[in-house]
């Protein structure tokens, strides 16, 4: 038998044994913790633990499994709360408490659940990998569609009525071509590290649509995009996702706390189980699965839980639904990295992360993209993930080679955040390059004038930023008035546009027509200035006719569904400014 040679942390190395495969999930010691074998050499095996190792000794065995480390996939994964190698948290709290000890095991789908199922073939049909033999309501809002393992295929030779079920009932059975016969129940493993099979990629050609004015029209993100939200401490990452979450129009989302803070993730799980999602009036749980892996959780578990995440919403997304991934934060995945492979003795790269980062984060981000599914359906993953940069410092290692592989860049900015300005993000130092991808949408969804306010907003807060570099050294006195309106102007969009207010009924989400609306109102006042400075009426005078603060509170005083008052404001802007070309030819 295998025995224990070595134990470095979560690093377990065995000497001499010829039966271990790469990526082989193995169970370590007596008490028999999850590992993965991620090395083998002539002379020793090296094996990556998932559970503390304290209290393993030289000697205990070591079993082998033959299979990779997989998640099950089934009914029963939505609304529940896993941790990074997919093991029910609630499950284990009510066997064991609050603390969960070394070796605890439980099936990752409740075995005892029953579902209400249709078989949806008959004896006689053929199945290839990817097809649907069976479904059930999993959640209120979620249809579970039970597919064929894209690795099978075969004939239908016998099929259960429908009825109620548990996931490892079985519903169905397929001869394959080499006349095995095969039982299918209602769930299917899967190695956590291998993409699911697609049938082929579609061009990205529709927006992820968040409600949050500075992302849905500045900055926006495809379905089926990648983003990444770098910020130091305090910033407002979590926040940000949390946004996301609660108002994308996403089918389902998968929010992983990858090295989170405890509290942080409690507050996930409460906020999320009191929300009411918009679209369903039912609590947001019905569509969100959680991993949650905390900071004080063994560091190796950190770095399956981010390839859990994405497995989980590969299978999803073959159903034919749209999936937010969150992953709050990929710099503590990377940590994990560097720590795991310190105890490898690897070489390091920059900063002491090892050298093959860059390709993990590629990896990662390349299981993103809007598909074609083997059944023939439409489907996309959306990752937006977290980057912590040590000191707000975007020049390090992780948030570098994380820009590499996104397109969508959303730096938050801490003197934004301390100033209150939510969502903190630097509208000058961030980018987005979906932009021409999404033109088609918004020249038929919003009309040909959103992409060309959309430019404006942009260019005049690049004016505002050079500007306020010639304020900071002599002063805004010295400027003439059309560039005093430029930063007024500019004050308006910053404030009453990319500002929001995450507690307010009408400012926590906005629909894309008001964003469109309020860009124009904006411009209608810059445009009526613009013209009253050739009138030669200076600019303090307008300023004080109070339009400007006006226009800042649109985003309070009109409601979401009350959109028509718009034209309202358009009118009283034309009457102020009417009043003062009377009164300056009076005056004149």
């Amino acid at each position: 038998m295998n025995t224990v040679y070595s134990i470095n942390g979560p690093v377990v190395k065995v000497r001499n044994a010829k039966d271990f495969m790469m990526l082989e999930m193995v169970y370590v010691g007596e008490k028999k913790l999850i590992g993965e074998v991620i090395g083998i050499t002539n002379e020793f095996t090296t094996i990556q633990v998932y559970e503390s190792t304290t209290g393993l000794k030289v000697g205990e065995p070591i079993f082998t499994t033959g299979t990779q480390l997989s998640v099950t996939l089934g009914p029963g994964i939505m609304s529940n709360i896993f941790d990074g190698i997919e093991r029910p948290l609630k499950k284990l709290e009510e066997q064991q408490g609050a603390f969960i000890d070394e070796g605890a095991n439980s099936a990752s789908l409740d075995s005892e659940v029953e579902y209400d199922v249709t078989v949806e073939v008959k004896v006689g049909d053929y199945l290839n990998g990817g097809d649907v033999y069976a479904s059930c309501p999993e959640t209120f809002v979620i249809k579970h569609y039970i597919m064929l393992s894209p690795l099978l295929k075969g004939e239908v030779i016998w099929v259960n009525s429908n009825g109620k079920y548990k996931v490892n009932d079985i519903v169905c059975k397929i001869k394959t071509e080499d006349n095995k016969e095969i039982d299918l129940t209602l769930c299917q493993e899967w190695p956590i590290r291998q993409p699911r099979p697609v049938r082929g990629r579609l061009a990205i050609s529709k927006p992820l649509i968040t409600g949050q004015r500075v992302i849905d029209t500045l900055l926006p993100i495809a379905k089926g995009g990648t983003g990444a939200i770098p910020g130091g401490f305090g910033t407002g990452k979590t926040m940000t996702q949390h946004q996301f979450a609660k108002w994308c129009d996403a089918d389902i989302i998968v929010y992983v706390g990858c090295g989170e803070r405890g509290n942080e993730m409690t507050q996930v799980l409460d906020e999320f189980s009191e929300l009411i999602d918009p679209k369903t009036n039912r609590p947001l749980t019905d569509r969100t699965v959680l991993i949650a892996n905390t900071s004080n959780m063994p560091v190796a578990a950190r770095e399956a839980s981010i390839y859990t995440g994405i497995t989980l919403a590969e299978y999803y997304r073959d159903m034919g639904y749209h999936i937010a991934i969150m992953a709050d934060s990929t710099s503590r995945w990377a940590e994990a990295l560097r720590e795991i492979s310190g105890r490898l003795e690897e070489m390091p790269a920059e900063e002491g992360f090892p050298a093959y980062l860059p390709s993990r984060l590629s990896e990662f981000y390349e299981r993103a993209g809007y598909i074609e599914t083997l059944g023939g359906k439409e489907g996309s993953i959306t990752i937006i993930g977290a980057v912590s940069p040590q000191g707000s410092d975007f020049s390090e290692p992780v948030t570098q080679n994380t820009k590499r592989f996104v397109r969508c860049f959303w730096a938050l900015d801490r003197t934004l955040a301390y100033s209150r300005h939510y969502p903190a993000i630097n509208w000058i130092t961030s980018y987005s390059e979906y932009i021409d991808d999404l033109e088609d949408y918004y020249n038929i969804n919003m009309g040909e004038d959103f992409l060309k306010y959309r430019q404006r907003i942009s260019n005049i807060l690049l004016e505002e930023d050079k500007l306020m570099e010639i304020v900071k050294l002599i002063g805004a006195d010295v400027l003439p008035d059309n560039q005093k309106l430029v930063i007024e102007i500019a004050k308006a969009i910053r404030v009453g546009f990319l500002q929001q207010n995450a507690y307010h009924k009408d400012d926590t989400y906005v629909p894309l027509k008001k964003q469109n609306l309020m860009m124009e109102l904006i411009l209608y006042l810059y445009d009526s200035c613009l013209k009253a400075l050739d009138g030669k009426i200076p600019i303090s005078v307008i300023i004080n006719t109070g339009l400007f603060e006006k226009v800042i509170k649109v985003k309070y005083d009109i409601s979401n569904d009350d959109l028509h008052k718009f034209d309202e404001y358009k009118k009283e802007i034309d009457e102020k400014f009417k009043e003062l070309f009377i009164s300056s030819s009076e005056w004149r």
